[in-house]
């Protein structure tokens, strides 16, 4: 009983608990389906999601210092420590010291790196792409406003 008034307590009144245990199954499903691709290119050497984070995020951010990555990335400095190491040691990305203050260490993908990245990235913008165009004109809008809303960005 206590779950039950829990449930209803949390629920929005629009939404049954179907229509939302639907949208978690479609988000699940589609995640899966957004990371396979990627996966696949990534598993080939021997690289999992977490570098592929890490590179998108270090692309899109040249120069980038560890702490701003460990921000973006919510994670801790052990849990990024090994997989950025590993791209390091793959030639992927480069770790430079910053000009501006010899104790910052800044992060850039090499020219290697950016081709990987762009083909990782490259699959999901296509996916992306075909989705919006098949869902139709307000498709991309509204994907924005429910990932930026369920991200918790301001």
């Amino acid at each position: 009983m206590i779950d039950q008034i829990a449930r209803s307590e949390t629920l929005p009144s629009k939404l049954s608990e179907t229509e939302l245990r639907q949208a978690i199954e479609h988000f699940y499903f589609g995640y899966r389906a957004f990371t396979a691709p990627p996966d696949r290119i990534l598993d080939q050497r021997g690289l999992g999601r977490v570098h592929h984070r890490i590179l998108y995020f270090v692309g899109r951010h040249p120069q980038i210092s560890v702490n701003s990555l460990l921000g973006i990335l919510n994670v801790s400095k052990q849990a990024l420590n090994a997989p950025l190491r590993q791209l390091i040691e793959m030639h992927l990305v480069e770790i430079i010291t910053a000009e501006h203050d010899r104790r910052v260490r800044q992060l850039s993908l090499t020219a290697t790196g950016k081709k990987l990245e762009a083909r990782l990235t490259g699959t999901q913008m296509k996916q992306l792409q075909v989705v919006f165009e098949t869902v139709g004109e307000n498709a991309a809008a509204g994907w924005h406003q429910v990932m930026h809303s369920l991200s918790g960005q301001e």
